[in-house]
């Protein structure tokens, strides 16, 4: 009875200090993150055997940079809005886990657009005006897209989209030509042409091999329900559908990863430590060129470089809620355009009458420095600056707008920005190095895949991409990762 009793003291004593806790074994895996690519991750590491995982998310919520926010009484996308790449011969996996839910989705249809051009001042162009200059970008974009399936498969020879249009002969330099260019491309990478690499972004993979449709995700539950849905594939959930599995940890901010061949050590910024044989960082590139996340050793100079050339851009979606309707309804009006001497001021217009039916809502698209700008100053400034140009645009007799909700991806430290871009002078083989690991530190994100960054699906597939990588180590013994030469 006394040694049993001393037995019991003794393990309570080196449980307090930590003996007993060691003793237990740690998760395989520590996924940094709970956005589209992290619970892909987790997903295939489960389905692949390996349960015993935990993943840290920094915010309250999963999803990353899906996510619904609540304005003037309806759900509204801030971040992914759209699943692009939808009725062509491939099936896209986002567009398949969407109709699987049954998500509100609403054709986005740019084809009158020649119609929906306001000047700076002077109300629309004619059409006819507008369809010439359309055509022509049209012309040089199939132009394009002929000269980059030439280059050699390396990317050492690519160039921007600018250098090619000068090639071209067409700079867009009017305030036309430079709204249609801007819709073109800062609408669709978030950066100008002068940045953007012409090799992988002339075609799209995303639009040659799931096709040229989008479709924009306008449902109460939010387009992160996909996440979700992934994510009750193999954690446990209450009755209520929300996630009670203790190998999620909200609210986690990780501010260290120390890695070394027998393990790793993961902290966060409230002090807590777990170990694990490896990890999965899923955090945005932008995420990855901030301090914010200390890797101890640091990561080799070729890991930093790599993800140092690799560009995060900034797209902004801005809401303004009105007290009545102003502007032009019906089939073909949905979407329009403000020709501004000042490339990339409030240029790309849409009203949600078919998507938010009677909300009286309209969101205006900035990106890169505006973005950045406009995230610097109140939202009342840039109320009154929007105003300026639905003014010139609809008259002056226009109410002011009851409410606006100005998201600010680039100012949040957990995002730093809303997707990747592929920049000019980064080839495959620096690619191949940003989604590399570091012995036990995997990397994952929209950004380490090739196709498709900067697409949701381009985080789902990566998840998988990553997470199969390191199953093959785990299971196989098959952890160096080849990567291509750069010649």
């Amino acid at each position: 009875m006394l040694r049993a009793a001393l037995l019991t003291i003794l393990l309570v004593a080196f449980e307090g200090h930590g003996v007993m806790a060691r003793s237990k074994p740690g998760p395989t895996v520590i996924i940094v993150g709970a956005g589209m690519s992290g619970i892909s991750a987790a997903k295939t590491l489960s389905e692949a055997g390996i349960k015993n995982l935990l993943i840290l998310e920094a915010t309250g919520r999963i999803g990353g940079r899906i996510h619904k926010t609540e304005f003037a009484g309806v759900n509204v996308e801030t971040g992914a809005s759209w699943v692009e790449g939808v009725n062509g011969q491939e099936l896209n996996p986002i567009w398949n886990l969407a109709r699987k839910l049954k998500l509100r989705t609403f054709f986005s249809d740019f084809e009158n657009i020649s119609a929906n051009v306001y000047q700076q001042v002077n109300g629309l162009y004619d059409a006819t005006v507008v369809q010439a200059a359309l055509d022509r970008a049209v012309n040089v974009s199939k132009a394009a897209a002929v000269f980059s399936e030439a280059l050699p498969p390396s990317g050492l020879e690519d160039i921007s989209v600018l250098t090619f249009q000068r090639l071209q002969k067409h700079v867009p330099s009017t305030a036309l030509d430079m709204v249609i260019d801007y819709s073109n491309h800062d609408g669709e990478f978030g950066e100008p042409p002068r940045v953007t690499s012409l090799q992988n972004t002339e075609p799209i993979p995303t639009f040659t091999n799931f096709g040229e449709d989008l479709y924009q995700v306008a449902d109460p539950r939010g387009y992160e329900s996909v996440v979700h849905e992934l994510a009750h594939q193999f954690l446990g959930f209450d009755a209520k559908g929300t996630i009670t599995d203790p190998r999620i940890k909200l609210n986690k901010v990780v501010n260290r990863i120390e890695y070394s061949r027998s393990g790793v050590i993961v902290e966060t910024e409230d002090g807590s430590t777990y170990k694990s044989d490896y990890v999965m960082v899923s955090t945005s590139i932008g995420v990855l060129q901030t301090s914010l996340i200390k890797f101890e050793p640091d990561l080799p100079t070729w890991k930093i470089l790599a993800i140092y050339q690799f560009s995060m851009a900034v797209y902004t979606r801005i809401f303004l809620k009105f007290p009545y309707k102003f502007w032009p309804s019906g089939n073909g009006t949905e979407y329009f355009l403000y020709a501004s001497d000042r490339r990339g001021y409030y240029p790309i217009w849409q009203h949600v009458e078919y998507e938010y039916p009677g909300s009286n809502i309209l969101i205006v698209t900035v990106s890169d420095e505006e973005s950045r700008r406009i995230e610097q100053q109140p939202d009342s400034t840039t109320k009154d600056e929007t105003m300026e140009v639905l003014r010139n645009m609809f008259g002056e007799n226009i109410p002011e707008p009851t409410d606006i909700l100005v998201p600010r991806w680039w100012s949040n430290r957990f995002y730093r920005g809303t997707y990747s871009n592929w920049p000019i002078g980064v080839s495959r083989y620096e690619f191949d190095q940003i989604r590399a690991p570091v012995g036990r530190v995997y990397f994952t994100g929209e950004h380490t895949s090739q196709p498709y960054s900067g697409y949701v699906h381009g985080a789902y597939l990566a998840g998988i991409d990553s997470a199969l990588m390191m199953v093959g180590c785990i299971k196989y013994g098959s952890c160096d990762v080849q990567i291509e030469p750069k010649a």
